[in-house]
């Protein structure tokens, strides 16, 4: 049961730059939020949905309908805190059974500044998305009284021609006039470590991880294989990263624009050349780590119109013919037509939806990249062999 004492319920409703809107109760902390609204359509795992730092800047709407029924524990979380804005459900129960839970959903929202919004038409709402595509939107506690009415009213009501809620109509104004674009966004700096961490593995294949936004399981994934690995802050620059002799490195998931993120480019493009050059040093880019690739070989990334994000994205590898099921979490994607011939990259990997890139290689050197999340944390466990297939290269290469 919540120890937060849960009054009586308010109402909440999120309204998108478009002018749609869709109410609802409010859960969770106490607050309003802004950011961009998106879904994901995973069946488990809401836990690690909400530390997953690749969520920074975004309102998470839950296709799976109920939410809560399993509380929240003390292993299933991929960062030190949630970071979405905010997390929007259909049917959201406060009274959790599962023999690991501590603590309920709501709680944890709310002693993290996070606020929920349950009881909505998350159908109506994730169509509306795949139609028209991801939209800005605030989530905000209302009255009663002070809901749109008729076909006309999220303008009526965004607009302030509601009689009653000047106030609100005036923080909604100034927020949607405050709402920064992503892309411009310095999320990446926001949600990463400020110092190395080293995970002892003695005698282990020695990894550096740069921290974009990292989830856990990835660190935790190259651990139980093996790996003696160092969590290195975003933007740690060649020469700090090789003075760790490192044996492979890893790029990770984050959240943003990758066009943002100008340092971890840098250090991918150092680290292409240095393996052209005279060096083999293997390097693997996960998620936004393989759209940062894409940027450092020459490519261009471009918004999926909705994005990826679950645990049921169907990925065909085009130099074996086989196809697995992963999970996903992005709103970018790298540009098959940009990627400049002459760096001799080639897509290995489509998505078999929208035959958007999934991973790139090249047929030389030991640097490579997929889309997906090969820990699935939550989702499918099939693809943690390329963590496998990445130590392999780094013992091989070093050996």
């Amino acid at each position: 049961m919540s120890m937060t004492a849960q009054p009586e319920p308010q109402r909440a409703i999120l309204v998108l730059e478009d002018g749609a809107y869709y109410c609802g109760y409010a859960f969770g902390a106490e607050a309003d939020a802004e950011g961009e609204v998106v879904f994901n359509t995973g069946m488990t795992g809401y836990q690690e949905i909400c530390t997953d730092p690749s969520y920074r800047g975004q309102i998470v709407t839950l296709t799976y309908p109920l939410i809560g029924n399993y509380g929240v524990n003390q292993d299933d979380v991929e960062s030190r805190r949630p970071w979405l804005q905010a997390l929007v459900v259909r049917e959201y129960t406060p009274e959790y059974s599962n023999w690991r839970a501590v603590d309920d959903l709501h709680d944890y929202l709310y002693r993290h500044g996070i606020p929920g919004m349950h009881s909505a038409d998350t159908r109506a709402l994730v169509r509306h998305l795949r139609t028209f595509g991801v939209k800005r939107g605030v989530l905000v506690r209302v009255t009663d009284e002070m809901l749109p009415r008729g076909p006309d009213g999220p303008a009526m009501w965004l607009t302030g021609r509601t009689p009653g809620t000047q106030e609100l109509v005036a923080q909604l104004t100034e927020r949607a006039k405050r709402i920064i674009p992503l892309s411009e966004q310095p999320l990446v700096e926001a949600v990463t470590i400020d110092a190395p961490v080293h995970l002892d593995n003695a005698g282990g294949p020695r990894v550096v991880v740069m921290d974009c936004g990292l989830k856990q399981n990835i660190a935790r994934s190259l651990v139980r294989l093996g790996a003696d690995v160092t969590i290195v802050p975003y933007g740690t620059p060649l020469d700090e990263v090789l003075r760790l002799r490192p044996q492979g490195v890893l790029v990770g998931n984050g959240p943003g624009d990758p066009e943002a993120a100008h340092r971890a480019v840098s250090l991918l493009r150092d680290l292409v050349e240095q393996n052209r050059r005279d060096m083999r040093l293997p390097v693997m880019g996960i998620c936004l780590g393989h759209q940062l690739l894409g940027l450092a070989i020459g490519a261009h990334t471009s918004r999926l119109k909705f994005g990826h994000r679950g645990g049921n994205q169907p990925v065909k590898d085009l130099r074996t013919g086989r196809v697995y099921i992963t999970t996903q979490n992005h709103g970018f994607q790298v540009d098959a037509q940009s990627i400049p011939p002459k760096s001799g990259f080639y897509v290995s990997h489509i998505n078999l939806n929208d035959q958007s890139v999934e991973g790139l290689a090249h047929p030389d050197l030991p640097v490579w990249s997929v889309q997906y999340h090969p820990e699935g944390a939550p989702g499918p466990q099939d693809n943690q062999y390329l963590f496998e297939q990445f130590l392999q290269k780094v013992v091989k290469t070093t050996a």
